[in-house]
């Protein structure tokens, strides 16, 4: 079974793009990216430890998920900021 739905999609570019449609905005980017890192590291400390190709894979999304934030902090400080506080990051 998928670990994200359409409609669990949906929701997430609702609640951070603004609608449904608006799925290349930075923030939705970053709330899908979240989503996903948040899966998969589930999916590494359930045992799965060996498992280094969805390792290197986790790492990658790190990677463009901190791009993306370190550009929306660059552009738009405030919406950073709400966008952190919303998501959990950088306790």
């Amino acid at each position: 079974m998928p670990y994200l739905t359409k409609e669990k999609k949906a929701n997430i570019f609702t609640e951070f793009g603004s609608n449904a449609k608006n799925t290349g905005s930075v923030e939705a980017q970053i709330a899908l990216l979240t989503e996903r890192i948040n899966s998969l590291s589930g999916h590494l400390n359930a045992g799965n430890k060996k498992d280094f190709s969805t390792n290197r894979g986790l790492l990658q999304m790190v990677g463009k998920r901190k791009r993306l934030l370190t550009y929306l902090s660059r552009t738009n400080l405030q919406g950073y900021r709400e966008l952190i506080e919303k998501l959990g990051l950088r306790k």
